[in-house]
Parts: C-alpha cells; sequence; structure tokens
C-alpha cells in the first residue's frame, strides 16, 4: 500500500514520520512531480497536477475541517474525498467561539480599551436572555460550540440544512426557516461550509435580520461574508460589532478596513488548527477500513460540498 502526502505550506517530515508509525506496512511518501501512483493520499490545498498524475487513488484524506478547495480541482475518477471529523478542533472551535461570545457580552473590550486610557469604568451587566446565539451549521464543530454555548445559559439557536436534535438548543432547519432562526439572534456564529450556496451568504440583507446590535463571530471562510456589507451594518449602527477569524484574501491585505474598524475583532485563522497527533490517527484507522472494506465516517459529497 502506498500513500502519499501533499499538503501545500506544511513541513512534510513530521507528518511522514507519524503515518509510517501508524501504518507500518505502507509505503508513505510526499509527493512530487512524476512519483509512482498510490492508493491514499493526505492533502491540503494540492496543484491540479498531482490530481492529474494520481488518477489511481482510492481516497483523499484532507486535513482540514473544509473540502471547499479541494472540490474546485478536477478529481480523479471514483476517488473518495474523506474530511476530518474532529481531530481535536471541536474544543479548540468551542474555545474560540464561546471566549468572542463572552468577550462581546461582558464588554471586555470596552474595559480594554478604558484600561489603555487609564481609566476605572463600569458597565452594567447584561441579561444572557437579551443575547440569543445562533450558529449557523450544526455539523460536528457547531453542535459542539452550540452546547459549549449552553453551558454559560445562552438562549442557543441552531440552523443547518437538513434537520437536526441538539439538547438544549432550538433548531431551525432549511431555507424557510432561515429568516425566522435570524430573527431570533442577536448574536450570529458562522460555522457552514463553503459551497455555491452558501456563498456570500452573510450579507447585508441577512444580517440587517439579527436583533438590532447584532454580533457576527465568522469562524468558516471568508467568502461566506460580504466585507462592505458588514462594514456598512457597523457604521450605521444595526450591528455593534465582529470577530472575523477567515477571510476572502489570506493573510487580510494591508490596508484592509477590517484592520483597523474599532467594531472588529481580527485574528488570523487561528480558530481551529489541525492537530497532526490527532489527525494522523484518525486518518490511519479510515484508511485500514477502507481496504478492508468497511464503511467510514467524514465522506464528502461532491454535489453538496460537504
Amino acid at each position: 500500500m502506498h500513500i502519499t502526502f501533499c499538503c501545500t505550506d506544511t513541513k512534510a517530515e513530521p507528518w511522514l514520520a507519524g503515518l509510517r508509525a501508524a501504518l507500518p506496512q505502507a509505503t508513505v511518501t510526499a509527493w512530487q512531480a512524476g512519483t509512482p501512483p498510490a492508493e491514499h493520499a493526505v492533502v491540503w490545498a494540492p496543484p491540479q497536477q498531482f490530481l492529474d498524475e494520481q488518477r489511481g487513488l482510492k481516497a483523499l484524506f484532507n486535513i482540514g475541517a473544509g473540502v471547499d478547495a479541494l472540490l474546485k480541482l478536477k478529481l480523479p475518477p471514483g476517488v473518495k474525498v474523506v474530511r476530518l471529523d474532529d481531530a481535536g478542533m471541536s474544543v479548540q472551535m468551542a474555545e474560540y467561539v464561546c471566549h468572542a461570545v463572552i468577550r462581546h457580552f461582558r464588554e471586555f473590550d470596552g474595559y480594554e480599551a478604558d484600561v489603555a486610557e487609564g481609566k476605572w469604568s463600569y458597565r452594567k451587566p447584561r441579561l444572557r436572555a437579551d443575547y440569543p446565539v445562533g450558529v449557523m451549521g450544526l455539523g460536528v464543530l457547531g453542535e459542539r460550540v452550540a452546547r459549549a454555548l449552553r453551558q454559560f445559559d445562552f438562549p442557543v439557536h441552531g440552523w443547518s440544512r437538513t434537520p437536526k436534535a441538539v439538547e438544549g438548543v432550538v433548531c431551525h432547519a432549511g431555507i424557510d426557516r432561515f429568516d425566522s432562526f435570524l430573527a431570533s439572534c442577536r448574536v450570529l456564529v458562522n460555522l457552514l461550509p463553503l459551497t455555491p450556496d452558501t456563498l456570500d451568504i452573510l450579507n447585508r440583507k441577512t444580517l440587517a435580520r439579527l436583533l438590532p446590535g447584532g454580533y457576527l463571530v465568522n469562524v468558516a471562510r471568508g467568502a461566506h461574508l460580504v466585507d462592505d456589507d458588514l462594514l456598512a451594518l457597523l457604521d450605521s449602527g444595526h450591528m455593534a460589532g465582529a470577530t472575523l477569524d477567515v477571510f476572502r484574501t489570506e493573510p487580510l491585505p494591508a490596508g484592509h478596513a477590517f484592520w483597523k474598524h474599532p467594531k472588529i475583532t481580527v485574528t488570523p485563522h487561528t480558530s481551529a488548527r489541525t492537530l497532526r497527533d490527532e489527525s494522523i490517527a484518525q486518518i490511519a484507522g479510515k484508511i485500514l477500513a477502507l481496504e478492508r472494506g468497511d464503511p467510514i465516517a467524514g465522506l464528502v459529497d461532491p454535489v453538496r460540498g460537504y
């Protein structure tokens, strides 16, 4: 069994060593142009040349949660695309989102600004009932985030394409429930996959449906958000702020309005990083299952895009 590794901007050696230790019966190599064909590939943002050469692949294992960039390429016929189920990312995402929501709700950003000016200030405590949080996308990451937010007694709503049930969360499903979902929320967390249907979904029309003083946390993809629409709603006062971890162009270009906007917190796509050891263990287990002919979790439907 031959496994090839082709991950852009990722140091190959630690992954190769880990995969060889987990699958000692396999040959594991880093891809270079013209290398022999493999049965399985571990990838992140591979070039089209890689896929054109590796026409006999059984499965592509994507080391990130999102597969939108991979699905834009022309894939070998019959290849399975497999995403990570979690691999340590869901707890990181829950940490990040809870921090962002609580920082806004408790007005810690305002206290930080006051302290920087030497001010000893006080703000009237807000009521959690006035800050319902909506989570767009109730997959592995979204469900973990929704459950974590409930631990802080926020009212939590969730929206997904198909019906889901999460204890303590008011779940909405389908496009016909999208508007009512938005109107129920003051804080909106985006964890949707990026597909043609969700491109630009965070726009002036949808964000304006949030309760007045809305707050956005985008940890999915930058292309979900129409940048100028968010800026307009922030400047009009309808939205109170945003925490953004993902952007249409990364790194975020110098001079972009998000860098210095007083109501926007920017982080460098760090909400949930791939953890190598956990990912290798999961990928190795799935490769062995596929070789046995057993079903695996995380198979991507190319038509749906996730």
